[in-house]
């Protein structure tokens, strides 16, 4: 059976920086896929990086979107050669890098445009990269939106029970896979806001944070539930799967709305970000509960919003009774997540294989996913 190393990168909608991880890939059958995890770490953006990126998001210029491009490109070959180096792994034995690169805009359904110039990544690694993996699942009709739901399916399902597997990176999505992965039975969708808002907030209202740690602003505070139901109103949340969102819409317009709705309450700072913590864990939940028939018995929980116990703990108690896990628990540290499974893509990629699960994004069907830049 086909086997393979890859180095996978990923920039997510939290804007919090680069995780970059190596992974070993053995195939087990046509359905499963073992993973071993060789090398893992995590790039924080500098804040002049981060104020670019974010810049990005809400417009720039030609000039500064090619000066980003190459710019990304830099950093995340920098995570890639410093990921190597923690792996042990020599670049020879490396069948590709797969880049996801930064989200910089996402029209579900019809456009979709990620930034990080891979012929930098391979000039600067001598390694050929595997990028651009959205924009074949939307050329194919599809939302290009979620992508982890092939690693879910292949590297991450029970055995015996239904299994959802929740991210809360910036924007949080589900993947409910059947038991044994059978990729033909696997659905998903993001739920809505993971860490975006949140942060948002935070930023808005501390500008010397970036985010709130451990959850002690949240805590320290009250959600304004009338705040909450309102924004719950918003027709994304009641919206049938297959959905994909971004920062399209819970910029920074959302995060001022959410700000001065609950404020006209009365409510404190903390407060503001207590509410912005109970949408998403909110959010989440209602999406299990509208969304969800499958007799699905645990969620594990991964990304940087797992990381945040206060959200952690508000996610678990409006889940209820739905178990839900750390990531962790059960695999390896759960913020490597994505970079594995955007690794796996890459691998699929050389295999020529599919990525997409249409189920997931809608798309016509199976498609490779990717664009190969030789180094």
């Amino acid at each position: 059976m086909a086997s393979g190393v890859v180095v996978g990168l990923m920039s997510g909608t939290s804007l919090d920086g680069i995780s970059a991880a190596v992974a070993r890939f053995r195939d087990v059958d046509e359905k499963r896929v073992d993973v071993d995890l060789l090398g893992y770490v995590s790039h924080s953006y500098t804040p002049a990086q981060r104020t670019r990126l974010g810049n990005a998001l809400g417009g720039g210029t030609p000039a500064e979107y090619c000066k980003l491009n190459f710019d990304l490109g830099e950093w995340l070959a920098d995570a890639a050669i410093e990921v190597m180096a923690e792996a042990g792994i020599a670049r020879e034995d490396i069948l590709a890098i797969a880049s996801h690169g930064q989200t910089i805009w996402h029209e579900p359904g019809h456009s979709t445009w990620q930034t990080g110039e891979a012929a930098v990544i391979g000039e600067r690694t001598g390694i050929d990269v595997i990028s651009d993996f959205r924009v074949r699942d939307v050329a194919a009709r599809g939302q290009g939106a979620p992508l982890v739901p092939m690693a879910d399916a292949m590297l991450f399902s029970s055995p015996t029970d239904w299994r959802g597997l929740q991210n809360l990176g910036g924007i949080g999505n589900i993947t409910i896979v059947p038991p044994g992965g059978d990729v033909a039975g696997v659905r998903a969708f993001d739920t809505g806001p993971g860490v975006a808002v949140i942060d948002g907030v935070v930023r808005a209202l501390w500008p010397q944070l970036s985010y709130d740690a451990d959850g002690k602003l949240a805590r320290a505070g009250k959600p304004v539930t009338v705040v909450v139901d309102e924004l719950m109103k918003h027709p994304y949340f009641s919206m049938d799967p297959p959905k994909s969102t971004g920062r399209e819409l819970f910029n920074s317009d959302y995060v001022q709305k959410l700000i001065s709705s609950t404020r006209g309450t009365g409510a404190s700072d903390e407060d503001v970000v207590a509410t912005a913590l109970q949408l998403t864990a909110v959010s989440v939940a209602d999406a299990y509960r509208r969304f969800i028939p499958e007799p699905m018995r645990e969620v594990l929980v991964s990304g940087g919003g797992g990381k945040n116990p206060a959200l952690f703990e508000a996610v678990r108690n409006a889940a209820a009774p739905i178990v839900v896990r750390h990531f962790d628990e059960v695999y390896f540290d759960g913020e490597a997540k994505e970079a594995v499974a955007f690794a796996l893509l890459g691998y699929l990629h050389v295999m020529k294989r599919p990525g997409n699960v249409p189920s997931a994004t809608g798309a016509r069907g199976s498609r490779i996913l990717g664009k190969r830049t030789p180094a």
